[in-house]
Order: C-alpha cells, then sequence, then structure tokens
C-alpha cells in the first residue's frame, strides 16, 4: 500500500458559540436565558458574569441553546420552553432581562471572594439594629452581588413588618442599596439547608424552583409512613417528594375498582376489600365461601356487578338485627285503651287534702285560763289531777282534727258542750 491510498484526516469541525447561554444566578437560583457574544464556547458548570437589573454578578452556565440541538450538551429553545411549562409555567423564576458579559476571570473570583468576606459584617449589624428596634422579624441570609450595587436581607416573620428605619440605618452604614425580602419556611430551607435524609441535596435548593403544597392524602396513597418526623423535611413541611409519585399512583388507583364494588373472579364473585396500588393486586372476600382471595387487576372477569337484591340480604341477617330495626310510625300497632280508674269519694279526697295540709282548730276546753283570775281557796293545796289514759298521739289537736271531720271526740275526750 502506497502513501497515496492512505485516507486524508480531515480536521474536527469549529463549533461555532452559542448566541446565548442558560445560566443560574442569585441566592434563590433563579434561572435565565442571556445573550452571549463571545468568542470561546463556555461548557456546563462554568462561571460567567452577568449583568442583569439588579446589578453585576457571577452565574453557573447549565446548558445552550441551538437551534437543531444536535450537540451533546445543548438544547433546543422549544424543549427549553416545555420544560419550563412543565416545571411552573409563569410561576417559574425565569429571565430574559440581563446579559452575559464575559466568562469569569481569576479576577472576578477574587472579587467576588472578598465580597462574600464582608458578609458577617452585615449579618451582626442587621440582628443588632432589629433587636435594637424591636422589631418581628428573624434574619435568615444575606445576598452581596459581586458588583456591590445591592445587598439584599432575607428574613422570616408572621406578620406584616415596618422595616423602614431598619433599612435606612443599614443605607446609611453600608452605602448601598438595600433590599429586604421576606420569605416562608420553604424558601428557608432553600437558602441555608444541605443534605436531606436521602444524601443528596436538598431538592429546593438543588434544581425545584416552584415549591406547590403538598396534602396528607398524597402520603396514605403512597402507603408512606404517617410519622411527621420520618415524611418531613429540612423546612418542617411535607417533603416534596412525596410529589413526584403522587401523579403516577393517581394513574395506577384509576385502572383498580372501587373498594366495595363487586367482581367476578375465576373463583367466583365477591366484593372488594382491598386495592393494592404498585402490586396492582385485588383482595376480594367471595360470596359463597366467606374467604379473602388476591386476584392480579388484570385478571379480573368483570367489574361493577349489580349489587345483590336487598331481600337477600336481609335475609341473611340475624333475627336478633331485624328486631333492633326501628318500625316506622305508621305500621306500629294501636296501644290498649288505658283501664278506667274509680274515682275517689269526696269526704276521702276531702280528708287526703286535711292529711297533707291540716288545720288547726282550738276548743273551748283547750284554752287555758287566764292567770289573773284567781282560783278557788279550796283547790290551792289539791294535788294535780292523774293523767287521764289516752291513746298514744292523740292530744288536743288530735281530738280537734276528728271533731271537724266530723267523726265525734275520741274516747276519752269530755263531750263538746256549745
Amino acid at each position: 500500500m502506497s502513501f497515496i491510498d492512505l485516507p486524508v484526516l480531515q480536521p474536527p469541525p469549529v463549533l461555532k458559540p452559542p448566541s446565548s447561554l442558560v445560566v443560574r444566578y442569585g441566592h434563590m437560583r433563579m434561572m435565565g436565558e442571556f445573550p452571549y457574544d463571545g468568542d470561546t464556547r463556555p461548557g456546563c458548570g462554568a462561571k460567567v458574569v452577568i449583568r442583569t437589573k439588579r446589578g453585576t454578578e457571577l452565574a453557573e452556565v447549565v446548558t445552550t441553546t441551538c437551534t437543531n440541538g444536535g450537540c451533546a450538551k445543548s438544547v433546543t429553545r422549544d424543549k427549553l420552553m416545555e420544560y419550563i411549562e412543565n416545571s411552573g409555567g409563569d410561576d417559574y423564576p425565569f429571565s430574559t432581562e440581563g446579559r452575559v458579559v464575559r466568562i469569569a476571570t481569576p479576577e472576578d473570583h477574587q472579587r467576588q471572594a472578598s465580597v462574600e468576606a464582608q458578609r458577617p459584617d452585615y449579618v451582626a449589624a442587621c440582628k443588632t439594629l432589629i433587636r435594637e428596634l424591636d422589631l418581628p422579624m428573624k434574619l435568615v441570609e444575606v445576598e452581596l452581588l459581586m458588583g456591590g450595587e445591592m445587598a439584599t436581607f432575607f428574613f422570616m416573620s408572621e406578620q406584616r413588618v415596618d422595616f423602614r428605619g431598619l433599612v435606612k440605618h443599614l443605607a446609611g452604614r453600608f452605602r448601598t442599596r438595600i433590599q429586604m425580602h421576606q420569605v416562608g419556611a420553604r424558601d428557608e430551607a432553600r437558602l441555608v439547608a444541605d443534605y436531606e435524609t436521602c444524601g443528596q441535596h436538598c431538592c429546593c435548593k438543588q434544581f425545584l424552583k416552584v415549591l406547590k403544597p403538598i396534602s396528607m392524602g398524597a402520603a396514605k396513597m403512597q402507603k408512606a409512613t404517617l410519622d411527621p418526623n420520618k415524611i418531613s423535611g429540612r423546612c418542617g413541611r411535607l417533603k416534596c417528594c412525596l410529589r413526584y409519585e403522587e401523579t403516577t399512583y393517581e394513574d395506577l388507583k384509576r385502572k383498580l375498582p372501587r373498594v366495595g364494588s363487586r367482581v367476578r373472579t375465576s373463583e367466583g364473585v365477591g366484593f372488594v376489600e382491598e386495592t393494592m396500588i404498585l402490586t396492582q393486586l385485588v383482595k376480594v372476600r367471595l360470596d359463597n365461601s366467606e374467604r379473602m382471595v388476591a386476584v392480579a387487576n388484570e385478571e379480573l372477569l368483570e367489574r361493577d356487578l349489580p349489587q345483590p337484591p336487598r331481600e337477600q340480604h336481609r335475609e341473611a341477617r340475624p333475627e336478633s338485627f331485624e328486631s333492633q330495626r326501628p318500625v316506622p310510625e305508621s305500621q306500629r300497632p294501636a296501644p290498649p285503651p288505658k283501664p278506667a280508674q274509680p274515682k275517689a269519694p269526696i269526704e276521702d279526697a276531702f280528708d287526703d287534702v286535711v292529711d297533707e295540709q291540716p288545720r288547726l282548730r282550738i276548743e273551748e276546753d283547750d284554752i287555758p285560763q287566764s292567770p289573773s283570775t284567781p282560783p278557788p281557796s279550796s283547790t290551792q293545796n289539791a294535788p294535780p289531777p292523774p293523767p287521764q289514759n289516752r291513746p298514744p298521739g292523740m292530744g288536743a289537736l288530735g281530738r280537734s282534727r276528728r271533731r271537724g271531720r266530723g267523726r265525734g271526740p275520741g274516747p276519752g275526750s269530755p263531750p263538746n258542750q256549745r
């Protein structure tokens, strides 16, 4: 073989630098697509200097956009917009107001490091002013830009805070523009948290931009533990990862029959007692043998069978249960008539009234003689008369009561002389 027959090696094609870059910047990990007019093609993860409406700051290159998306580390703008729409739409923190100035140089990194070294002074001064002004707020983090145009203070508070005095003192001390930004518990975890129990970076800090609310129903549907300590993240709320598989669980749950419906299996007809979403198994209690069988969802012969007649259920119920069922008022038998009670005589009724409310009648024999009347001289030294034999409980009051009833004098009492 001669040298003439050898294939000529063609030099690799020179890739043109992209016209725009997708970057991530700021403590809140915002995203932006800014135009780029440099001659060097930056790789993913490279640091660039950008200029936005906030000022001059460092950013990290995420990817590049090109027309065909043929290169391995580039995406088309259509795919980028589709990703943003699926990740939150209008709520996604995406901006196009800015531009890429240059690829970051060692001097830019040193300048950024010197700016970050001033952050403890900002934090200490802000906390001191919060205590002096007695403001109901908690400082979370301070963000400083490389250009020094602005300092952003992130704080938490459960109520509206009037921080105009605080901003005035901070601006006068540091000679820069001050911005106060109120955040919640999840944004606090995005700013200061690091790793989760799974061993990965917190999703809110790494890639998750829109923090949607998560309900306890998602944890119940996924058969996750209901222990708050195990399903709560660094922010104290339910973990964001519970929402990742929620759509898949909902799709699989729609394929299963409802609990309580009647289905037909190869072993007979029965009621669905329980469903297992991931394994797509159905637990059926058969009518004939009253035993439980596990059947795959695709092996069910019929679904949503009509319920058995109510009479069959009524016959199967025990008599004790039927006897406890309330009877409609229209079907209840008429109560038997009450027997007539004999009326009491008028005298007896009067006696009862008198017995309940006795009246006192004083007779002449019961009135004691006045002490002013002198007794006869023959009876001054006479002994007292012997006590009369009276029945127990019968005194002057008893005699008066008996006479008032018209029953005559009692035994041993003198006749009434009128």
